[in-house]
């Protein structure tokens, strides 16, 4: 019984398609009286040799999918696997020989009734003046000893239609072009299996398939192959079909070697889904690469088909530098794929799992805190110098320049508490001190609030006060003692609203958290060091009382860190720990806010 298809009628099928494909591309059009396609602008041919091929229908895209700037000009179809007359080709040699081409080039796939016609139609063409010549495609594998006839053309030709465009393109001549693909089809070669056959429109299937068996060599007019096997594997179809396609023995073998660079074309015939195509693509290239040949370039899907075949061919062209950039010129053709340009042997193809997720934010965050606190150095040894031995800056700066490095090396955890976790084993490492420890302790008793599961506003906060909490527990100090808890802990008590912030509040609090460490460290340059302890204190109970409490500070001192080791009526500057933290906190906020 026939096969359905998806048709209005068998006698209409190949003008109906040849109408949608026109219909849906405009770069396309058809010459009228004929089953002709030109490219729609041919007036870039002028001066240029113009492109000519074609054959029966079923091959889709085949030919008419191959027209465009950079491949062929023009496509001349045959009935269902029936040569296209001779009228009709001589109507488009003359189309595109009067649109001022130089020349006419035409790829003719080796068949008897292709080479006819087309011959006859150059001979017609050459009469009236035309410069016109023929590549014949001839590049199949399968017969050990071809017959007079000679070797089929099969999918190859679709290579040489993209080489002898390119070459046109850059404005080659037609002796040149025919010089330069003749000796590239030296060094290409097609074979193709099935699994099944196929039918032309209103006919009986083409052959016989019994269940389980595939056609080796088989041609694409549905007739038959040289061979018949058990369907294998693919990476065992593919073997077979690489080790008679280069088969010293064979007449009609590509001469393949170790080191030798290719281009493949994995050629579904019609019927084989993605999937399938895909993993026979995976063979080709691992047969391939397992005898030391480096493949190029890949093009694997629906190139030149025999209607509804389930089958695949390969295709394989040795290819040197000037082969590949041909490969790679640019073209309109809407049937040629998008090839990558780079080399696919050798190349590193698998990525290895990121167990983190780089945060923009949070490396942004980093690098801005760190360029921050380099520009301060200066700033805050002049702090030092009050109180201290005058390295502050020195030490901020060395922390600065330790994560600095790591940024570019590194990514940044997606877990914050993995961040927190680094950044603390830097400081602990890179920044040495009672300041390292300090920023370390605090960074570590924080990092375990937070987590990629958890870290909402509320574990912030908490992170924030057990921090602070670990600062004074270990550190032996508290607010009010002039260190940098100073500036955290008034931070703490204003992100501890975090928790409860309403959706969309959370920035406000935290312009609201930074606002008081700034406005506390600027009342710090501007009273006594007494006085500012005790407005501090008033100011996070009742900011009401902080005027007629300031009064009250006079006899308040350092009791923590080095500046309780020095007079008070010596340190009237701010400590440079607490200015340090509020920078950082203020940087933080401008980043969250875009402001850097």
């Amino acid at each position: 019984m026939t096969m359905k298809k998806l048709i209005n009628s068998a006698e209409s099928c190949v003008d109906d398609a040849l109408l949608g494909l026109v219909r849906a591309s405009g770069g396309l059009s058809l010459l009228k009286g004929h089953r002709v396609v030109l490219r729609s602008d041919l007036e870039n041919l002028k001066g240029k040799v113009a492109l000519l091929s074609g054959g029966g229908s079923g091959h889709e895209p085949a030919h008419a999918g191959y027209i465009g700037a950079g491949m062929l000009s023009a496509a001349v179809a045959g009935g269902v696997f029936a040569s296209p007359p001779p009228g009709s080709i001589l109507a488009a040699i003359l189309s595109l020989h009067n649109a001022g081409a130089s020349g006419v080039l035409l790829i003719v796939k080796n068949y008897t009734g292709d080479r006819l016609n087309f011959g006859l139609a150059a001979e017609q063409a050459r009469n009236q003046g035309v410069a016109v010549d023929m590549v014949i495609v001839a590049e199949d594998c399968a017969f050990d000893q071809p017959s007079k006839a000679g070797r089929r053309g099969l999918c190859g030709t679709v290579f040489i239609h993209k080489l002898a465009g390119a070459l046109a393109e850059e404005g080659c001549s037609l002796d040149q072009i025919v010089s330069k693909v003749t000796e590239i089809l030296k060094r290409i070669g097609t074979l193709g299996v099935s699994l099944s056959p196929c039918s032309v429109p209103g006919c009986l299937p083409s052959f016989d398939l019994p269940p389980g068996d595939m056609e080796v060599g088989l041609g694409i007019h549905g007739e038959p192959g040289i061979k018949r096997s058990k369907v294998a594997s693919a990476d065992e179809v593919v073997k077979t079909m690489i080790d008679h396609m280069t088969n010293p023995s064979s007449q009609s073998h590509l001469p393949l070697k170790s080191g030798d660079c290719v281009v493949v074309c994995v050629n579904n015939l019609g019927a084989l889904s993605c999937l399938e195509m895909a993993v026979v693509t995976r063979s080709a290239i691992i047969c391939l690469e397992s005898r030391g040949v480096v493949v190029a370039r890949v093009m694997s899907g629906l190139f030149m088909t025999s209607l509804e075949m389930a089958g695949v061919s390969l295709t394989l062209m040795r290819a040197d530098k000037e082969t590949l950039r041909l490969i790679d010129a640019k073209t309109t053709a809407p049937a040629w794929p998008n090839l990558s340009n780079v080399c696919l042997s050798g190349r590193s193809y698998i990525t290895e799992p990121q167990t983190t997720i780089k945060r923009p934010v949070m490396h942004k965050t980093l690098e801005k805190i760190c360029s921050t606190l380099l520009e301060k150095q200066e700033e805050l040894n002049s702090l030092d110098r009050a109180s201290g031995d005058g390295d502050c800056g020195n030490t901020h700066a060395q922390a600065a320049r330790a994560i600095q490095e790591w940024l570019q090396g590194h990514v940044v955890p997606g877990c914050p508490g993995k961040l927190l976790s680094v950044v603390a084993g830097l400081v602990q490492e890179k920044m040495g001190g009672s300041s390292g420890a300090l920023y370390s302790l605090f960074l570590t008793a924080a990092a375990g609030h937070v987590t990629e599961g958890r870290s909402n506003a509320a574990a912030w906060a908490t992170a924030m006060n057990a921090g602070t909490e670990a600062m004074k527990k270990y550190g032996g100090a508290a607010p009010g003692d002039r260190t940098m808890l100073d500036a955290l802990c008034p931070a703490v008590d204003e992100l501890i609203k975090l928790a409860t912030a309403p959706s969309g509040g959370h920035m406000a609090v935290l312009q609201s958290a930074v606002k008081v460490w700034c406005h506390l460290v600027l009342m710090w340059l501007h009273c006594s060091l007494s006085r500012f302890f005790y407005i501090m204190f008033l100011l996070l109970r009742s900011p009401q009382k902080a005027a007629s409490g300031a009064e009250a500070t006079r006899d308040l001192k350092a009791r923590a860190g080095r500046a309780s080791y020095i007079s008070p009526n010596l340190v009237s500057l701010p400590d440079p720990g607490a200015v340090a933290v509020a920078t950082i906190l203020k940087t933080i906020l401008e980043v969250l806010e875009g402001r850097k």
